[in-house]
């Protein structure tokens, strides 16, 4: 066994979802591009705050507030200094990477367009950032266009390039598919777009758990993720966008913590980021997220980086070996996410008898249909490697693929 081997047979101990049994077989959970395991220390941070922390933030006079208003802020530190952003001001506490699409769609890009105007995303977006950007297209006349992606699963850049213009006021794009864990170069993405004055958002849910993440260095205008996707829990994530720009949009949302003063004729809004919370917000998400962050870099983000591409590799080698499965999407820089599909069986029915065997897998279209479409599939399994898988479960998987060959060819 490598060190590197050793080291994440230690972090897979974290893990007591993994010590449980389905269907009378080890869980071999595969499918943390949905949303990854909670490691012990994230889910005792969060019930030690629950049990004696427990208190509204900003608004209170007394110690259990003053207590989790700190943890709270704490947090937002540390998210901004996790993605090197300039200022913790820059952090915006949201429900996920849909809320903060959704915020950047109806509040920055909203008031700016008009007709004829034009929003890039690409053929591989996740429904959450496709359908916010033509919620705001269809208010405006505005168009959404698609940069392709090619067979191996690679985005197209001459496409890109070729689309850009004037007429483009904002690029939405993820940093990894997750679908087919593709990797963009976002610095390329933003130095390109930037050169025509359109401004770039980028979905990092299932970048920010696999490698660094350098906000100055990519030069986004936005940037956003899930907790979930990263160790953290449910309902959670963060917005990062330019002081600027955020300075200058209108509230997404109105009520408490949010403004500075009201009065029956008249509000002013509070600084950023306050201006874009409005209501009690989810405290206990923001402590969990920290403990998940420090987690990870407990870890080291290089070191998973390293793990998940060893993972990766051994398991395109040997699914690669199965006659009838075709791997969709094969960018040569490329996440932990492996889709494929059985040649005559239906993704469902080889997911079902995975399951049968205590293998979770994902099947369907992962909420990318227009991918699904250029890929010419219905949809595909996923299985999606993280932190605490190894070997063994790969070669489960494998067994698992062969035995439903077996049963259903």
């Amino acid at each position: 066994m490598n060190s590197l081997s050793e080291r994440f047979a230690k972090v897979r101990a974290e893990f007591p979802a993994l010590e449980q049994k389905v269907n009378g077989r080890d869980l071999v959970y595969l499918d943390s591009a949905a949303t990854t395991l909670k490691p012990r220390s994230v889910v005792e941070r969060i019930s030690h705050f629950y049990l004696y922390e427990s208190s509204n933030v900003h608004r209170g006079a007394h110690y259990l507030s003053d207590k989790a208003t700190q943890a709270f802020e704490q947090a937002r530190a540390k998210v901004a200094n996790f993605l090197n952003a300039p200022s913790a001001e820059e952090i915006i506490f949201v429900r996920g990477t849909t809320e903060a699409v959704n915020l950047v769609a109806q509040s920055y890009l909203l008031p700016l367009l008009k007709e004829g105007d034009e929003i890039l995303i690409t053929e591989m977006e996740h429904h959450a950032n496709i359908v916010p950007w033509q919620m705001v297209a269809e208010k405006t006349k505005a168009q959404v266009k698609a940069i392709r992606v090619l067979d191996s699963g690679e985005l197209d850049y001459h496409d890109f390039e070729n689309k850009l213009g004037p007429q483009v006021k904002m690029v939405a794009i993820t940093a990894c598919s997750n679908t087919l864990g593709t990797f963009v170069d976002i610095e390329r993405i933003c130095r390109t777009a930037h050169q025509y004055g359109a401004k770039v958002f980028v979905d990092g849910a299932q970048w920010v758990a696999q490698s660094a993440t350098d906000i100055q260095k990519m030069n986004c205008d936005f940037f956003a993720f899930s907790a979930h996707k990263i160790f953290g829990p449910f309902g959670f994530g963060a917005l990062y966008g330019r002081r600027d720009l955020l300075e200058k949009m209108p509230p997404y949302q109105g009520g408490g913590s949010m403004i500075s003063q009201v009065s029956i004729q008249k509000t002013t809004y509070n600084d950023i980021p306050f201006k874009f919370e409005a209501g009690t917000p989810h405290i206990e998400g923001a402590i969990g997220l920290h403990a998940a962050i420090n987690f990870v870099e407990s870890i080291g983000i290089d070191n998973i980086h390293q793990w998940d591409n060893e993972l990766l590799k051994t398991a395109t080698t040997k699914l690669s070996m199965i006659p009838g499965l075709e791997i969709i999407g094969q960018a040569p820089n490329k996440g932990a996410i492996l889709s494929f599909n059985l040649k005559g069986a239906h993704h469902s029915d080889v997911s079902q008898i995975l399951d049968k065997m205590g293998i979770a897998v994902r099947a369907g279209h992962h909420c990318t249909q227009p991918l699904m479409q250029r890929m010419g599939v219905t949809g595909t399994v996923r299985a999606s490697f993280s932190i605490y898988n190894n070997h063994h479960d790969i070669e489960a998987l494998d067994q698992g693929i062969l035995k439903a060959r077996e049963l259903l060819l």
